[in-house]
């Protein structure tokens, strides 16, 4: 439990203890102290409300730069990366969107493979990238020098390689470590459907 959790419900406990005090006359407290508890305690559930939703909402109102957008050709038949385009030159964080047909049903993960030859899957507070009405999307960033070349690899994965993309994921935040995936730790079960190539227009190193 967090921290912001505590402090709230500290709080909604001090302000039941006052009014319940206050209205069946439980002589639990000094009367004197009835109204400064109510009052602390409303100040540390707006406190802590406030500190709460702050954290929560942070993925959400990432802000990424849109990129060139390519021309969707219909019928669409397989899942692509529609922006930004290839020879694009990026800022270090890009929303890169997509399209997919109406009978697509695995998960679709981004995943960034700088001049190190590693590969790392990209995601927001949603982990795979977010799907709706044949269009996808996923926040990426990038962490290299200026003018150094990426290839963007889109992937449709299944139950399994999703949640080997998902842990990975976590266990790099936890060891504030980003070593990057091999090729061979790709899993297999994760196919590659689209790729294209762009580059840093500004130096990205350190920037998250």
């Amino acid at each position: 439990m967090s921290a912001e959790l505590v402090i709230i419900i500290i709080g909604i406990a001090f302000l039941l203890i006052a009014i319940a005090d206050n209205i069946k006359t439980l002589n639990l407290i000094n009367t004197k102290l009835r109204i400064p508890l109510g009052i602390l305690g409303v100040l540390l559930i707006i406190y802590g409300g406030y500190s709460y939703g702050s954290i929560v909402n942070f993925g959400q109102i990432e802000q990424a730069e849109l990129g060139n957008k390519s021309k969707i050709n219909l019928p669409i038949e397989k899942v692509q990366v529609i922006s930004p385009v290839a020879g694009d030159s990026v800022d270090c964080r890009i929303l890169t969107m997509g399209v997919y047909p109406d009978s697509h049903e695995k998960d679709i993960w981004v995943l960034l493979k700088p001049s190190n030859n590693k590969f790392y899957p990209q995601s927001d507070h949603t982990n795979t990238s977010y799907k709706r009405n044949g269009e996808w999307q996923v926040i990426t960033r990038f962490g290299g020098d200026k003018g150094e070349s990426y290839e963007i690899i889109i992937y449709e994965a299944d139950a399994a390689a999703s949640q080997y993309f998902s842990s990975t994921i976590e266990k790099w935040k936890e060891l504030d470590s980003y070593p990057g995936l091999s090729d061979e730790e790709i899993p297999r079960s994760a196919n590659e459907v689209d790729r294209i190539t762009v580059s840093l227009k500004e130096n990205c190193r350190g920037v998250f």
